[in-house]
C-alpha cells in the first residue's frame, strides 16, 4: 500500500481533498485570505480541524506551482494516497455498472478533464493502467478541479487482461473509434458497460481494440478530424447520465 505522500495546488483541488474522509491531508499552505474562502464555502465544518495550516504569500506559495506553469490561488496541500480500489469487491454486489477505461491516455490534464466529466455524469470509475496512471500529477488534480475525491479509480496491470476478466462477468465493451459506422447514441445502454478510448493521435492499441464487442463513434461535423479525448468522454458520459434518468 503506497502511502506517500505528494503536493496539490488550487482550490478546488485542495478544498475537496479536505472534504473527503477517506482522504488524509498532511499539511495545508494557505494565504490569509484563502482561510477565509474555505470557511465561507464551508461555514458547518472547519475544514482545518486536526489539519497543520501554514500561512504563506502568493509569491511564497509560487514554488509549489511555478513547474507546472499553474495558479495556485492561494491553496496547497501536502496529501497521501487513498487506499487502492479492486474492481473485483466493487462488481460484486453492483449492477448496470458503467466504466470508462483509458487506453494509452497519458496526458494529466486529459485525464483530471475525464475525471471531473465522469464524476459529473455518474460513471461508476475510471480503468487506468498504472504504469500510465500519474497519480501525483499537480495538473491532474488540477484539471480534475476536486472531482477526483469522488471518483472510483481502478488502477490494474494489464488493460487488456482487465477487460477480459470484466467481458467474462457480463461486461459488454464498445471502443470508440472514428472509422466506425455506428453511431454511439443508436445504442440502448443496457447492463454493465465500458467505455473504451484511446489516445489522441494513436486510437485504441491494436491488440486491446480486439477486446472491443462493438465499435462505435461520436458523430461529428466531417470538417473535424477528431474531438479532444476529454471532449469525446464528455459527451459521451452526458448522453449516458440522461439515458439512465430519462
Amino acid at each position: 500500500m503506497n502511502k506517500s505522500s505528494f503536493f496539490i495546488v488550487g482550490q478546488h483541488a485542495v478544498i475537496e481533498a479536505l472534504r473527503n474522509p477517506r482522504r488524509t491531508v498532511l499539511r495545508v499552505f494557505l494565504t490569509e485570505e484563502s482561510k477565509k474562502n474555505i470557511h465561507r464555502k464551508s461555514p458547518n465544518r472547519n475544514l482545518l480541524d486536526g489539519v497543520k495550516v501554514y500561512f504563506k504569500t502568493k509569491k511564497e506559495l509560487d514554488k509549489y506551482s511555478t513547474k507546472e506553469n499553474l495558479l495556485h490561488q492561494g491553496y496547497v496541500a501536502e496529501i497521501e494516497h487513498l487506499d487502492n480500489l479492486t474492481l473485483k469487491d466493487f462488481i460484486k454486489e453492483k449492477k448496470n455498472i458503467t466504466f470508462a477505461c483509458l487506453d494509452g491516455v497519458t496526458d494529466p490534464r486529459n485525464i483530471g478533464s475525464v475525471i471531473r466529466s465522469a464524476a459529473s455524469f455518474n460513471i461508476d470509475g475510471i480503468i487506468v493502467k498504472e504504469r500510465h496512471f500519474p497519480n501525483e500529477s499537480k495538473l491532474m488534480y488540477k484539471a480534475a478541479s476536486g472531482a477526483i475525491e469522488y471518483m472510483n479509480i481502478f488502477e490494474v496491470s494489464n488493460i487488456n487482461s482487465t477487460l477480459k476478466n470484466l467481458k467474462d462477468k457480463n461486461f459488454w465493451v464498445y471502443g470508440f473509434d472514428g472509422n466506425s459506422k455506428k453511431n454511439f447514441t443508436e445504442i440502448e445502454w443496457k447492463g454493465n458497460n465500458i467505455l473504451l478510448f484511446g489516445s489522441e493521435g494513436y486510437g485504441m492499441h491494436q491488440h486491446t481494440a480486439k477486446y472491443a464487442d462493438f465499435l462505435v463513434k461520436i458523430d461529428i461535423d466531417d470538417k473535424i478530424e477528431s474531438l479532444n479525448i476529454s471532449n469525446s468522454a464528455a459527451i459521451v458520459f452526458h448522453h449516458l447520465n440522461f439515458k439512465k434518468k430519462s
